[in-house]
């Protein structure tokens, strides 16, 4: 058996770009023949899948999995290269299974996944980014996935008493804020959750307004507090109008009506918000 050093490693992923283990296990199987190795990537599909993965993959779905009893999820991008592939049932259900592995075990490598799922479509295939949930104390997780799986959520909502949990009530209030989420795009749950940074940017953008333009110095820093209200509205969940209520009341004051009725305290502890191709340019 030939001696496989890390020299001859490295020289086979920089021919192929495959993975540190891919390599040498191809290496140990054609007994150091660095072409015979180039030739067992390539039939595996590892080879033939890193050299797609200079193409663009702008298009892709957003997956969830939650565990049964709402107790975890998992939120998940893929990108692929084309929309044909984004839409098609199999893609979607392979993107669903690694949600759901995700939520079986948050430390899975899905590198194996991906690179067998390049192979079989011929599309450079990205998991971009994923995010995973867990209720702290008595709550529930749930999911919502928009028409066309180009925008997704999962959010934690919070209770005082398990019992609440497996209310109708309780789990119609959870599904009811995912779909908020997903159409009102906030970023926070509260406005103590709003970076420092983006507040100091939104007075500094608020102070340049015309609106202040001759005001007197007594009154500036009035409207500038009413400026900075009406931009937590819009980013801040709990601030929202209801949609599914036309905006007549708050997230805030709903959650609060639910929870009177229930005789319980609940509290919209967190969420994720992924939409495709958000982070292109980061």
């Amino acid at each position: 058996m030939a001696d496989i050093t890390p020299a001859m490693v490295g020289k086979l992923r920089e021919m192929t770009g495959a993975g540190l283990m891919a390599c040498k296990n191809a290496l140990v199987a054609s007994n150091g023949d660095l072409d015979g190795a180039v030739d067992i990537l390539r039939k595996q599909g590892v080879a033939s899948a890193e050299k797609k993965a200079g193409r663009s993959a702008n298009e892709g779905v957003i997956a969830q999995f939650v565990a049964p009893g709402g107790k975890a999820g998992v939120l998940i991008e893929v990108n692929c290269e084309t929309d044909f592939v984004a839409k098609n049932e199999s893609f979607v259900a392979f993107c669903s299974e690694l949600a759901k592995k995700v939520a079986t075990d948050a430390n899975a490598d899905l590198e194996a996944d991906r690179v067998a799922a390049v192979a079989r479509i011929g599309e450079n295939i990205r998991i971009t980014r994923h995010h995973r949930l867990g209720v702290t104390g008595n709550g529930l997780i749930a999911a919502y996935i928009h028409t066309g799986g180009k925008v997704g959520v999962l959010v934690e909502v919070g209770a005082g008493k398990e019992a609440t949990t497996t209310s109708e009530e309780f789990k119609q209030l959870v599904r009811d804020i995912t779909l908020q989420i997903a159409a009102a795009h906030p970023t926070a749950v509260t406005r103590e959750q709003v970076p420092a940074a983006v507040i100091d940017k939104e007075r500094e953008i608020a102070a340049q307004s015309d609106r202040l333009k001759g005001k007197p110095p007594q009154a500036l820093e009035k409207i500038l507090a009413g400026m900075l209200d009406k931009f937590f509205q819009t980013v801040c969940l709990v601030e929202q109008g209801f949609v599914k209520r036309n905006g007549e009341v708050t997230v805030k004051e709903h959650v609060a009506e639910v929870a009177k009725k229930l005789g319980d305290e609940l509290t919209v502890r967190s969420f994720v918000r992924f939409q495709v191709g958000e982070t292109a340019t980061a």
